[in-house]
């Protein structure tokens, strides 16, 4: 529980509520229909693609700009975080991505407003079908994040933020089609709350969910081990200090700060 007397702690949570409510804002803000005609998918994908890469940039070395309760899962079961922050993450991220979509709801005219760009599953696209989607569309997400944030890779190349937000972008691009490309449970959530629909919500947590553990199992443990005991994860995950972790930055409780020093 010493997470909780720290600064740094609270410093993160704050970045993760407002990085989420600045996302959700224009990502939604971008998807909103002010004309009729067909929505624009290239639109909407960079706005989600830029407004992620510019909070990257913005947080990225308070918070590690989680920006997504499925990220933060990822780094989760990864064993990269403890389970105290992970929580309060989450619980961030969703009040922030729910106070985004309120202040949107309230400069935007009621003839604009429309469903506030709830997700929504293509009319041929099945539940089953669509979690699929969402599982692949985060998985690959989730690769990229761990890639590009890995402190371990010597000679980075290019802008962290912008590798990230061109994956988020890229699920945009195909996912959207099918529905709606959630790959984001806040994002989801959010509108769902202020329209009340939940109508096969239940799709853009499991899929984002499953795919990000995948994402965190595929490249933590296959891909590029991190070799690590079961003590030191138990340990990590109950939060122990730096010093009862012999110093390691994946048992410091706060690896998403170490991981983003090059941002």
């Amino acid at each position: 529980m010493w997470e909780l007397r720290s600064a740094s702690f609270w410093r993160a949570i704050s970045a993760e509520f407002f990085a989420t409510l600045f996302y959700v804002f224009f990502g939604l803000g971008a998807s909103l229909r002010w004309a009729p005609g067909p929505l624009h998918i290239l639109q909407v994908a960079l706005a989600f693609g830029l407004a992620l890469a510019t909070l990257v940039q913005a947080v990225g070395h308070i918070s590690g700009a989680h920006v997504n309760p499925a990220v933060t899962f990822a780094f989760l079961v990864g064993s990269q975080m403890s389970l105290l922050r992970a929580f309060c993450y989450m619980a961030a991220q969703l009040l922030g991505a729910v106070a985004g979509a309120a202040v949107l709801y309230s400069v935007t005219p009621t003839a604009v407003r429309g469903n506030l760009a709830l997700n929504t599953l293509h009319p041929g696209v099945s539940v089953g079908q669509a979690t699929i989607v969402e599982i692949f569309l985060t998985l690959q997400f989730v690769l990229c994040i761990f890639a590009t944030y890995d402190e371990r890779r010597n000679g980075r190349l290019g802008s962290v933020a912008l590798a990230v937000g061109f994956s988020l972008t890229l699920g945009h691009l195909f996912g959207m089609y099918y529905t709606g490309a959630g790959m984001n449970p806040a994002r989801s959530f959010a509108p769902a709350i202020l329209t009340r629909n939940f109508t096969n919500h239940w799709v853009y947590w499991v899929g984002p969910i499953i795919g990000a553990g995948l994402g965190s199992l595929l490249y933590d443990f296959l891909l590029f081990p991190r070799l690590k005991s079961v003590s030191e994860r138990l340990s990590i995950l109950k939060g122990a200090r730096p010093s009862e972790s012999n110093g390691q930055p994946e048992g410091t409780g706060e690896p998403v700060e170490l991981k983003t020093q090059a941002l």
